[in-house]
């Protein structure tokens, strides 16, 4: 059963985000692209107390900035690879570099975030082949490299663990997926009765930014966009969080039957009434035993 601090951030999350479904595609396009010509492209670290102090940022130029966070006065014995979520529309947010940054230190690892070009001015093969190779970089170097992203950014983690395989480039250790969205065509029959329950995502929006991403109806459904849709056999370990009040469950459910299908190793952590990524809320007890069962994956 959800505690109350989940139930009452429930409420309050998609409050603060002012999440609401979309007037219509053409006007959530107009929104979107304005937002984008305002932003700030640097690596947001204020949710990360006493940053400069512990860890040393750096950026690698991969075609647009991939962030290296590379702690100071302690070792780092791996990477941390972490994609970030967002619908493929939104930058890296400050509770994804505080999320990633509290797991590295807890695995002993550097992060790097790549900061990938968004939709829709872009799609998905603007990044894919140039975040491949960086994922490939970082998967040589001692200790390898941790695979993990959230929403859109674990769909797209999944992508590249695909095409690394495909490729025959070095593979992640382990691969970490928190309510990753992995199938764009929304093929899932349940997703229209999820959208009911879920109090933050919207099913026209999620279509939206599937086909945004996508960027033609033909691609839909290719590993680089769908990869629950791709061939799952051969992938590194696997550990994917979801909770059922959450639009993309379903999906996450497809990728649980299809993994078993594919003799694919993944561990499915599923949580009744729990909302979207909950794995990366701060002050709740979920997201608090979330942490601990990462942490005890990789180690």
């Amino acid at each position: 059963m959800p505690s109350r601090r989940h139930d009452l951030l429930a409420l309050a999350l998609p409050r603060l985000r002012r999440a609401r479904e979309l007037d219509s595609e053409p006007a959530e396009r107009a929104r979107v692209e304005a937002w984008h010509r305002t932003l700030d492209r640097a690596l947001p670290t204020r949710a990360v107390p006493g940053l400069a102090r512990r860890w040393e940022v750096s950026a690698r130029d991969v075609g647009f900035p991939s962030w290296v966070l590379t702690p100071r006065g302690r070792p780092a014995t791996r990477t941390l690879y972490y994609v970030h979520g967002g619908a493929f529309m939104a930058p890296i947010d400050a509770f994804h570099v505080r999320y990633a940054t509290r797991l590295a230190d807890a695995v002993g690892a550097r992060v790097v975030m790549p900061d990938y070009p968004l939709a829709p001015e872009h799609t998905w093969k603007d990044s894919h082949d140039a975040l491949v190779d960086d994922l490939a970089h970082w998967a040589e170097q001692p200790g390898g490299a941790v695979l993990a992203g959230d929403s859109a950014g674990g769909g797209l983690a999944l992508a590249l663990a695909i095409a690394a395989r495909e490729r025959g480039l070095a593979a992640a250790t382990h691969l970490v997926l928190h309510a990753p969205w992995v199938d764009l065509t929304t093929s899932t029959p349940e997703t229209r009765d999820a959208a009911a329950s879920d109090p933050w995502l919207f099913l026209g929006k999620l279509e939206a930014y599937a086909a945004w991403w996508a960027g033609t109806a033909d691609d839909l459904d290719r590993p680089e966009v769908s990869p629950a849709l791709a061939d799952l056999a051969g992938l590194p370990r696997g550990l994917v969080l979801y909770g059922t009040r959450d639009l993309l469950h379903p999906g996450c459910r497809l990728l649980v039957r299809r993994a078993a299908e594919a003799g694919w190793d993944l561990t499915a952590v599923e949580e009744p009434g729990l909302i979207h990524v909950y794995g990366l809320l701060p002050l709740v007890p979920e997201g608090a035993r979330a942490f601990r069962q990462v942490v005890e994956f990789v180690r």
